[in-house]
Formats: C-alpha cells, sequence, structure tokens
C-alpha cells in the first residue's frame, strides 16, 4: 500500500475545542479570564493576540461556547452580509492581521466593527501581533483595532506544552508510550504549532511504518531532514 494510501486511509482528527478542554497555564490565563468575562470588555470588544498555534481559535469557539458567536475567518468577511453577522449579538473573526492589503477585507471589517458598535454586538477579533505590525491600509480600520482592549496569549511553559501534546495525539486517536511527551518537550520548539506539526509527523510516519510512536521514532522522523522541510 502507498504511503499516500496509507495517510488518505487515516482516521479523522477530532479537535477538542470546548471549554473544558483548554488547559490553563500561566501563559494563556489573562486570556482565559478575559474570555471568561465577555461581559466586562470595554465597548463590547477584544482583540486577542498570541503566535501561530498559541490558542486563539480554541479560545474563539471557548468564547462562542459562551456567547453564542458565529466565529468566521477575516478573509471570507468581504463575501459576508455584515446585518446579518451582526444580528447573531456576538461575531468572533479569526486572523484579522492576514486581510491586510485586501481592500475589500479591510473594508468589510471596517463596516463590520462599525455596525456592531451601534448594534451593541459583541466583537471578538484574533491576531497574531500588535496592530501597527498587520500593514493595515485602511487607516479608519486600524485606529478602530488600536482602540480595542488586548488579551494576550504567550509562550507555553513545559507543563502547558506537555498537556497540549496530550490533548494533539487524542485528539488523532493515538496511543504513545509514556516517554514521548517529556522526550518532546524537552527537544521542540516552545510553540504549540511546533507541538501541532511534531504530532503530525509523528502520527504520519507511525502510519506509513506501522510503528507505536516512542522516542526511538520520535528521534527518527523529527532528527531527520524531511522533518526539517
Amino acid at each position: 500500500m502507498s504511503r499516500q494510501l496509507l495517510l488518505d486511509l487515516r482516521l479523522p482528527v477530532r479537535t477538542a475545542l470546548g471549554r473544558g478542554d483548554f488547559f490553563v497555564a500561566p501563559s494563556n490565563a489573562l486570556a482565559l479570564a478575559a474570555i471568561d468575562g465577555w461581559t466586562d470588555w470595554p465597548g463590547r470588544r477584544l482583540l486577542l493576540t498570541g503566535p501561530e498555534g498559541s490558542g486563539k481559535t480554541h479560545l474563539a469557539h471557548v468564547w462562542a461556547g459562551l456567547s453564542g458567536a458565529l466565529v468566521l475567518a477575516a478573509a471570507d468577511l468581504a463575501a459576508a452580509d455584515p446585518p446579518v453577522l451582526v444580528a447573531r449579538g456576538a461575531i468572533a473573526v479569526e486572523d484579522a492581521d492576514r486581510i491586510a492589503a485586501d481592500p475589500a477585507a479591510e473594508r468589510a471589517l471596517f463596516h463590520l466593527c462599525n455596525l456592531a458598535a451601534a448594534e451593541g454586538a459583541a466583537l471578538l477579533l484574533t491576531a497574531r501581533g500588535p496592530v501597527p505590525a498587520w500593514g493595515l491600509r485602511l487607516p479608519d480600520l486600524e485606529s478602530r483595532v488600536q482602540a480595542m482592549a488586548v488579551a494576550r496569549l504567550g509562550p507555553p511553559d513545559d507543563a502547558l506544552l506537555a498537556a497540549v501534546l496530550v490533548k494533539l495525539f487524542a485528539d488523532r486517536q493515538l496511543a504513545v508510550a509514556p516517554a514521548v511527551i517529556p522526550w518532546l518537550v524537552a527537544r521542540i520548539d516552545r510553540s504549540l504549532g511546533a507541538a501541532a506539526a511534531a504530532v503530525a509527523r509523528l502520527d504520519a510516519a507511525s502510519l506509513v511504518g506501522h510503528r507505536r510512536i516512542t522516542p526511538h521514532l520520535a528521534a527518527e522522523v523529527l532528527d531527520s531532514g524531511e522533518s526539517q522541510a
């Protein structure tokens, strides 16, 4: 059986995004508290920032569970109907920083910000970094977002990284040797994005080679030239 066919037959990843699946640590406790206290956001708006894979999407879905918000990508705003979105009473827009230099998306987000404020709808934006680094071309949009309260997600500590690795393997329905988690914590980059990438590579290697996920396999996969590609 070919490698590609084996990968195609992989069980679907069931990512757990509920409130109980979010692991609390010093790096994310303040951001989680801001989400839990969403009814007290100044102007009913919050900007959630953090590096790739830091938990922004998870927190956006936690907030959606609390508020009934619709979650959508900023890139999809240009094709959406802002009055319909605002009628939900709460909207989460992911990856707002990625729409810089997309005039239609920037205008759509600006219109959404104004309409949400006028109608009293709650608005959550997520992004990888502070507003000045986004490169927005629409000054009025930049000023609107710059005025929002900000909650930040920081790099994970060892305990959080270990807990997330356990969750990522569980999402993929993978059983791993107990020593794998501390082995990975000691060696991968200090980010949840690196954890997700490592788990995905180990999943693929285990499937193709019909091997258990052990520190030995992890060393082969993560130290290989392919893992750095």
